[in-house]
């Protein structure tokens, strides 16, 4: 099987691009790519064009995007398609990516990703997001993702003992982090003090899905980013000057469409199976893991999914955050980037967006006072819908 590697990242600041075309704000993601891979000149040598969005449809009445996208950046007659699985939408475009390589279809791929979410109200982007669940026996029962969220938090509270103030000390990690990520949302700092500690904190930080406040959600996000996959045993690698990091493991899984069809609500069946895929493929486990970049759409899937893919037992992730051992300085840093919370959660890019940061870290080029001390493996969960469908990547420095 060909060796794939990253050898272009490109990354828009996450926020409000609302004012400009999705296709204009992705195409300015692949060519930030190109320019990082050696010069726009080598969109030439691209055999596919993939491109992850969730519901441009929905978002900005607009679709066609991947072949649109291929035209604004003057890439005819290269092959090109879309890629939708919900929010997981960006890692399931870089497996497929990888396949086309693997497969021999392909020895240079573009996945470029954008979302622009912002162009609708707040509650508009809710009841958007909100069509992943079941028609009728979920949405048609007014169920939104905040919702489900809000009662998987309160049943991990009552069995495990977690408290709103480890939510809030989540969250005061990942704007930590987020405030040194020029491509982040909220550049930000908070405090335990004006979240969860002092006297205006319940004002400050009010309830969205209780018990889930304001810091344990991720803010509507527009953005995009990009990163081009080559063959590294094919001549055409040579061409491209940024060179060592490859997908070392890539995994996905599916669980029930309908969450009330699990056994057990709060174990995640889609993350452990597409995490231990991706371990196996790597030849690799928990343990060997550097940093990690995890689907916190709400600080309790930064939690739950760390237990998933085996960082942690169950019910104990939330005491390494009072320890700080997913702090950047660390044993096991997790959301570098300010993960979803911070840096924000454009939902059809964001698993391309986790990747890129993969890639800064690996090769060393996180900004200063963020770098993770010489990562050699770093692991990304892309989690579709309520972990109905979920994709693992570990890159490896090569």
């Amino acid at each position: 099987m060909a060796r794939v590697g990253i050898v272009g990242i490109g990354h828009c600041r996450f926020g409000n691009s609302s004012d400009y075309d999705l296709v204009d704000v992705i195409a300015y993601a692949a060519a930030d790519a190109f320019t990082d891979a050696g010069g726009l000149r080598l969109r030439k040598e691209v055999d596919q064009v993939l491109v992850a969005n969730m519901a441009a449809g929905m978002f900005n009445h607009q679709s066609a995007i991947a072949s649109s996208l291929v035209s604004r950046m003057d890439m005819e007659p290269c092959p090109a398609e879309l890629v939708e699985n919900g929010p997981a939408s960006g890692a399931s475009a870089v497996k497929l990516g990888y396949m086309a390589i693997a497969s021999g279809m392909a020895d240079v791929v573009l996945v470029a990703a954008g979302e622009l979410m912002r162009t609708v109200t707040g509650w508009e982007a809710t009841d958007i997001v909100a069509t992943m669940a079941h028609p009728e026996a979920e949405y048609q029962m007014g169920l939104t993702l905040p919702g489900f969220a809000g009662m998987f938090t309160r049943l991990y509270m009552k069995k495990y003992g977690l408290t709103e103030r480890d939510l809030a000390l989540v969250a005061v990690k990942d704007h930590a982090n987020a405030a040194k990520n020029i491509y982040a949302h909220v550049q930000i700092p908070v405090t335990i003090e004006a979240i969860a500690d002092g006297e205006n904190a319940d004002v400050v930080n009010n309830y969205v899905a209780e018990p889930l406040r304001m810091y344990s959600t991720c803010p509507i996000t527009d953005g995009s980013c990009a990163v081009i996959l080559v063959n590294m045993d094919s001549p055409k690698a040579q061409l491209f000057k940024k060179r060592g990091v490859r997908i070392a493991g890539i995994g996905s899984a599916t669980d029930t469409h309908c969450v009330h069809n699990r056994k057990d609500p709060l174990v995640l069946d889609a993350v452990r199976l597409s995490a231990e895929r991706a371990y196996r493929m790597a030849g690799i486990g928990p343990k060997d893991i550097s940093f990690a970049e995890l689907h916190d759409a709400f600080v309790i899937f930064e939690l739950l999914i760390s237990e998933e893919v085996g960082f942690f037992d169950r019910g104990r992730s939330f005491l390494a955050v009072r320890n700080h051992e997913t702090d950047l300085d660390g044993r096991l840093p997790i959301n570098t980037s300010g993960g979803l919370k911070a840096k924000g959660h454009p939902v059809g890019a964001t698993g391309v967006s986790q990747i890129v940061e993969l890639v800064r870290q690996i090769r060393g080029e996180a900004e200063e006072g963020r770098q993770v001390k010489d990562p050699k493996y770093g692991l990304a969960v892309n989690f579709g819908g309520f972990g109905n469908n979920v994709v693992s990547t570990i890159l490896a420095r090569d």
